[in-house]
């Protein structure tokens, strides 16, 4: 990866359009297109996925922050990059390839400015969201006679309630940081130019826990939705036994005896 800048710090570049910088265990990804908006191209679509790559395959990182440049998070797909023949899309990951096959690590999205259409899409495959007050969250596909095909349309109900996904969808108009928060989408607000290091916190937070614990908390709590009641309790403990008998488990219950921080090893 080449050096960037980026609000004069040192940053990993995966191209000139997405930025990394790490913060201890945490990854913060940074779409960089501020002129256009942070709208998803081809290349934006394929440096994100890179740096997920990199999250998922590193184990001093255990967990993730995703933010656009500028101000805005994104104004969803370029389509004047649509036009060209591009696509954000990534193999069968999805948009940017994260949509259809999120990260097993925890992502927080840190919302500035506007995140709508696909960038709204890119907040549902987040775990979390932080959202600066003056930000504002829409799916308005249909105003353009298009569907909401990067995630919204089919998981904005288990995120809302259903009449309220409805209402996002079909009107196209965006909500404001508070109501979001209101409606349980948005966990955290923060004053205007604070939701980076509001999330970053977040994200610093989860990261002193148990990697391996939280990995399959995370997997549990996802899948949860698909499975029946039955089979929830014994889809749950097949995944869960692993993590009693990890090492990882051991070295929590010791330091806790020993009153000290864990060193975890993520097994």
């Amino acid at each position: 990866m080449g050096r960037s800048r980026w609000h004069d710090r040192e940053v990993e570049s995966v191209t000139d359009q997405v930025l990394v910088e790490r913060h201890g265990a945490v990854q913060v990804i940074v779409i960089n297109r501020p002129e256009a908006k942070n709208a998803l191209n081809a290349a934006v679509a394929q440096g994100v996925a890179a740096a997920v790559d990199e999250l998922e395959a590193d184990d001093t990182l255990r967990s993730g922050v995703l933010t656009g440049a500028g101000g805005t998070f994104s104004a969803g797909m370029d389509l004047k990059a649509f036009l060209r023949g591009e696509t954000p899309l990534v193999g069968d990951r999805g948009l940017c390839g994260v949509t259809m096959k999120p990260p097993r690590k925890p992502l927080i999205g840190a919302v500035e400015g506007w995140a709508v259409a696909g960038g709204f899409e890119l907040l549902l495959a987040c775990d979390l969201i932080v959202a600066a007050q003056g930000s504002r969250f829409g799916v308005p596909e249909v105003k353009r006679a298009l569907v909401a095909g990067g995630g919204a349309a089919l998981l904005l109900g288990r995120r809302l309630p259903m009449s309220i996904a409805m209402e996002l969808l079909l009107t196209g108009d965006p909500i404001d940081a508070d109501r979001a928060a209101s409606l349980g989408l948005v966990n955290r607000v923060t004053p205007d130019g604070e939701a980076l290091a509001e999330a970053i916190k977040l994200a610093e937070v989860i990261a002193a826990n148990g990697p391996f614990a939280v990995a399959v908390t995370k997997e549990i709590a996802k899948a949860s939705a698909d499975w029946s009641w039955a089979e929830g309790w014994a889809k749950q403990d097949a995944l869960m036994m692993p993590v009693f008998s990890s090492a990882d488990a051991r070295e929590g219950a010791t330091a806790f005896a020993e009153k000290r921080a864990p060193v975890w090893t993520g097994r």
